[in-house]
């Protein structure tokens, strides 16, 4: 049980925090080991730190075995070394504790049978766990199995190393996405993952064993609380694991790595090298993303937030809150309106909707802005208590119409509640739906509201619905016929009837016809239809089937 260097040194390689991915060996696994359970292992001091990872065995009956280490050794000893005088004893202890050993394990057999309350209290003072033997125990058998285990999980460790970058190397090849490469960060770790900019918005939060509500809850505080560093560290009272993501050269953000929710945040045992590999090759793959996909990335959060708050695919609303706090919107104290533009196919969306988040910008207002579908932007706006929106949405209306003039603005109702902005973006979007291109804008704005849907744009936004045609046809349909074979307009004739609501007087003059042709004409529609036109109830049917077929040629 000599100090021999060759056998007794850790490898020179390998993280300072050692061990397997996912799980380090540790001083209570080395313990537990049939080997070193034979000899009846008792923590004296040290209980709270068993879970040290340990990096190596040391055997050592040397009086300065600590000139032999590097740090997270389990060192074993029979105690024939040990000073006699308190001094020496502290100064022994002192010396594993500064190369951080992991543990000092002592067979209590030859020169003791009690640990020695000096020993004892410089260890507790340290911080040093003590274990005591009260059996004999064969040293180099442990240190066998030990190495044995930790060479084993090195090369476990080396083989998931390599399997992530194989991953990554396929997600860069695809041309995966920043939210592809979030998501599998989140599932090879295990942790949930962050990517923010520099001005601390949390843009896309892949979760992974949290909540949105568990994980962006205060994050700009929580961010700002936690430093950035130019390489991967564990920064700030939470412990994050971090990483800088770059872009052209320069620094663009940061790729967060959260512990779980259940860690104990004051050990560095709250990730691994795996998570360090996980999260160094996530930042590697977003800096490439960021080439292949150039389109802001703020942009594409906004989109996607507002896609998940419309399709309500938050779990909760502390999770909606959450994430869109995260963003930068204010959730708390704020009135919330939904705004749906609408421009051409042919007209450039991305241009609108930079040339609206300018607006938005110079006035102050806080919102989101996406395309919710192609030609379609959504907006959400979050306004104060004392801020009117109306000269908001009319500014934005202008600039959507510069831009096009066939660019329809449609509102929703005013919310005070997220919850409730899914309704209000479907109020806006049933708006939008129901105004057709050459609808005229109402007095004194330019934007549509629910209120300014009537009738006539109720049944253009059902056109498609095959009820809607089939009752045209059914009410209008052998009008149609016989205006087609014989030349004839009867179709106009009942036009000026409806319009002129019965009055045959006013009718007639309206279709500049005699009241006795015109008279004929209406008994020949009667006829063709099977109906009473002095009945104001199948006036009014026939009324909505001529609207009807209005909407439907305006397609």
């Amino acid at each position: 049980m000599n100090d021999n260097p060759s056998t007794s040194r850790p490898p020179e390689t390998g993280d300072r925090d050692g061990g397997p991915p996912g799980r380090a060996l540790t001083v209570a696994d080395v313990l537990a080991l049939p080997v070193l359970a034979s000899g009846q292992p008792q923590v004296v001091t040290g209980v709270p730190l068993l879970d040290r990872p340990v990096r190596w065995v040391h055997i050592t009956e040397l009086t300065d075995p600590a000139s032999f280490l590097k740090g997270g050794e389990l060192v074993l000893t029979t105690g024939m070394p040990l000073p006699e005088d308190a001094t020496g004893v502290r100064r022994y202890v002192d010396e594993l504790a500064d190369v951080d050993a992991a543990a000092l394990v002592i067979e209590l057999v030859r020169r003791y049978h009690r640990p020695p309350d000096a020993l004892v209290h410089a260890c507790r003072a340290r911080g040093l766990p003590l274990i005591t033997l009260a059996k004999d125990v064969n040293f180099l058998e442990v240190t066998q199995v030990v190495h044995a285990l930790i060479l084993g999980n090195q090369a476990e460790a080396m083989r998931r190393a390599q399997r992530v970058h194989e991953a990554f190397t396929t997600l860069t090849l695809r041309g995966a996405g920043p939210e592809d490469v979030m998501r599998a960060a989140a599932e090879m770790s295990g942790h949930t993952v962050v990517l923010e900019n520099l001005v601390h918005q949390a843009l896309i939060c892949a979760p992974s064993g949290s909540t949105l509500e568990e994980a962006l809850t205060g994050w700009e505080e929580r961010s700002r609380d936690t430093p950035s560093d130019d390489r991967r560290s564990r920064l700030g009272p939470e412990g994050w694991l971090t990483t800088p993501v770059e872009y052209q050269g320069e620094l663009w953000g940061r790729v967060v790595m959260l512990p779980a929710p259940t860690t104990d945040t004051s050990s560095e045992r709250a990730f691994d090298p795996e998570h360090v590999t996980v999260l160094e090759r996530t930042a590697m793959a977003l800096t490439v993303a960021r080439l292949i996909h150039p389109v802001p990335w703020e942009r594409t959060a906004h989109r996607g937030a507002l896609r998940d708050l419309v399709e309500q695919r938050h779990r909760s609303r502390e999770d909606a809150h959450a994430h869109l706090a995260a963003l930068g919107l204010p959730t708390e104290n704020s009135r919330f309106l939904t705004v749906v533009v609408d421009v051409p196919v042919n007209d450039t969306t991305a241009n609108a909707e930079t040339r609206l988040s300018q607006v938005l910008h110079t006035t102050g207002t806080p919102a989101l802005i996406g395309e919710l579908a192609p030609g379609r932007l959504g907006i959400l706006l979050a306004l104060s208590s004392t801020l009117p929106w109306q000269p908001v949405v009319e500014r934005l209306s202008q600039v959507a119409l510069g831009l096009s003039p066939r660019a329809v603005v449609s509102v929703g109702s005013e919310v005070d509640d997220l919850t409730a902005a899914p309704r209000s973006f479907h109020q806006a979007t049933r708006v939008a739906e129901a105004t057709p291109p050459d609808q005229p804008l109402p007095p004194g704005r330019s934007f549509h509201e629910l209120s300014d849907v009537d009738l006539r744009r109720l049944l253009y936004a059902l056109r498609e619905d095959t009820r809607i045609q089939e009752y045209a046809e059914h009410q209008l349909g052998r009008l149609l016929d016989h205006d087609s074979r014989h030349g004839t307009d009867l179709l106009t004739t009942l036009r000026h009837y409806l319009d002129a609501a019965g009055n045959k007087t006013s009718a007639a003059r309206r279709g500049g016809l005699s009241r006795e042709t015109f008279y004929q004409r209406l008994r020949t529609i009667e006829r063709l239809l099977d109906c009473d036109l002095e009945s104001g109830a199948q006036r009014t049917e026939l009324h909505v089937a001529l609207t009807a077929l209005d909407m439907l040629r305006a397609r």
